[in-house]
């Protein structure tokens, strides 16, 4: 999702994104660490994603 599209929206719906993107953060861990995650980068873009939301939230404040 783009920063603009993020800034757009309230702290209850970035935080909820946030603790989604944690779980999924979580099982793609889980799939790499017993060698079923095909596709790797994809843990690094979550990271990155999350990274920004939290940003944002702190903004919010």
């Amino acid at each position: 999702m783009k920063t603009v599209e993020l800034r757009k929206k309230d702290k209850k719906e970035l935080e909820k994104l946030a603790h989604e993107l944690r779980k999924k953060l979580s099982d793609l861990r889980f799939k790499f660490s017993s060698g079923k995650l095909k596709n790797v980068k994809e843990i690094n873009s979550s990271k990155k994603e999350l990274a920004r939301i939290l940003t944002i939230i702190k903004e919010h404040v």
